[in-house]
């Protein structure tokens, strides 16, 4: 199964350089159904790589895939690696090709496997107005790589390196084919994304380099089975500086304000990847690096990452209810959501970190949602401005607005589907954080968090009264846009699905990350 893995890396950037090499006019007629067909075979190969994980060896169980940490409480630790590439890469400097997929990376990879070949499959009915589309496939396709490799990374220096290749490829999408209508600000909002993850990332570097030189390895593996217990000296600087690499990605407060710019002027498909994905290798890279790695040092910085993630929940909600743009406020909300990832992870709890991890999926998939449904609705109106586009949604275009109602109500955490499972472990684990951890400080942390969940309902709810309510009568014919389309039902469908089968049915994830 290693040999998939590699396909899984290789198929996607050779297809985009294939799609460069061919003729203009040919290559914008294939692409989308060339990006289409390419990245449903590495959702079918990611999906085969998940099946055949669980079936040999059944559920990973904690003794497997998790350590002792300071006070014998159980932390994520040794990588328990399935489908291995192991290979010496750059021996002066001790970089290993190593590669590897469990429990905590596959369901991720299924994800980013999903939601680029739902891009593919919108954009052969459904591209921007600059036309273009054989680059922009292609640099779908080189970011799913980058995502792709990143979460499969056994490596620091190699998750390093394909952390970074989706870097350029998403710079280029928000600058290219963002919004039409303002070329100076998604330029600014291009070049923002760019100048503060490189920062992120620059300091990410540093802090693996100061890894290496507490252990003398760069290997996941080898740190995992023997972590760096000393919450001090060189060990605290090296997981502020991988803490604040990562927080950048995610993004936590106050280094998000590169968000909601991004958002806003991105093209439908690159708004999916960058909510769907893309933060997601931030708030990865803390359960896969910080916490096995340097257990001693994450435990000293864990209430100040609670304390961040807890303003980023509030902040967040509140920018939230001042929003008139509708891909705002769904940035915005991200913002809030992946606050309530940082607060499980920083509780270093069974239940934090399984929160965390399921809220890291269903946000992917909610929030991808919502973001093909804002695309949809700024397509139709050349405007996600609310007060231009009006309301009574519900009269114009029924169905679009109903799967609008839908997403709102899962990202708010409506029992049933699945925002709510996540947020509900997070706050259980803030209720009862690892025993190391000061209770009273999380139990303070987890009641402005629940707070934050009542402002998330607010500002949900909000918008549905304002978008979708109200009397169609105000609004001449006109103004009735063309609903539901056959292409944005089956790109779409998966992820309503999704969303109410993880909802109902919870366990399908949390059965992998039993944590004892």
């Amino acid at each position: 199964m290693s040999v998939l893995l590699i396909a899984l890396l290789a198929v996607p950037s050779l297809t985009a350089l294939v799609l460069w090499a061919l003729p203009a006019g040919t290559g914008e007629r294939v692409a989308a159904i060339v990006g289409s067909v390419v990245s449903g075979l590495v959702l079918v190969g990611s999906a085969v790589l998940w099946w055949d994980l669980l079936r040999p060896r059944g559920p990973v169980t904690a003794t497997d895939q998790y350590l002792t940490g300071p006070s014998q409480r159980i932390l994520p630790g040794a990588v328990h690696a399935y489908a291995e590439t192991d290979v010496s890469w750059i021996p002066a400097l001790d970089v290993r090709f190593h590669l590897g997929i469990d429990t905590i990376s596959m369901p991720l990879i299924v994800l980013a496997a999903l939601l680029v070949f739902l891009c593919c499959l919108y954009s052969l009915r459904i591209t921007p107005r600059i036309g273009r589309t054989r680059s922009l496939i292609a640099l779908l396709l080189v970011i799913e790589t980058g995502v792709i490799g990143t979460f499969s990374a056994l490596d620091l220096v190699l998750f390093f390196l394909f952390f970074e290749v989706v870097l350029i490829p998403m710079w280029l999408v928000i600058d290219i084919w963002g919004d039409e209508h303002d070329p100076a600000g998604r330029r600014r909002a291009a070049t923002t994304f760019v100048l503060m993850t490189v920062l992120g990332s620059a300091l990410m570097l540093l802090g693996f380099l100061l890894v290496h030189r507490l252990t003398g390895t760069f290997d996941l593996e080898a740190l995992g089975r023997n972590p760096w217990q000393s919450g001090h000296g060189t060990a605290l600087k090296a997981a502020v500086l991988i803490a604040i690499g990562l927080a950048v990605k995610m993004p936590l407060w106050p280094l998000h304000i590169w968000l909601p710019d991004a958002h806003a002027k991105a093209p439908t498909v690159g708004s999916v990847l960058l909510a769907g994905v893309l933060l997601k290798l931030g708030s990865y890279g803390m359960i896969r690096i910080l916490l096995p790695v340097l257990p001693g040092a994450t435990a000293t910085i864990a209430p100040y990452l609670a304390g961040f993630s807890t303003v980023a929940i509030i902040a967040g909600s509140l920018a939230c209810l001042a929003q008139t743009d509708v891909k705002r406020l769904i940035a915005y909300s991200s913002v809030g959501h992946m606050g309530f990832i940082g607060l499980g992870i920083s509780t270093m709890s069974p239940e934090g970190l399984s929160g965390a991890l399921f809220a890291n999926i269903a946000h992917g998939i909610i929030t991808g949602l919502l973001f093909f449904l804002a695309g949809a609705i700024k397509d139709r109106h050349d405007t996600s401005d609310l007060r231009a586009i009006g309301r009574a949604l519900y009269a114009r275009m029924p169905r679009i607005s109903g799967l609008l109602t839908f997403a709102c109500l899962a990202s708010l955490g409506l029992p049933g589907l699945a925002g709510f499972w996540g947020e509900m472990l997070v706050l259980l684990g803030a209720f009862h954080p690892a025993d190391f951890l000061p209770r009273a400080t999380f139990l303070v942390f987890m009641v402005i968090a629940g707070l934050g969940t009542v402002l998330t309902a607010a500002y949900f709810l909000r918008l549905i009264r304002n978008l979708c309510q109200g009397d169609p009568a105000e609004y001449p014919a006109a103004a009735f846009a063309v609903d539901l389309s056959r292409i944005e039902l089956i790109a779409w469908g998966p992820l309503v699905l999704l969303t109410v089968v993880l909802g109902v049915w919870p366990w399908f994830l949390l059965q992998y990350w039993t944590f004892v």
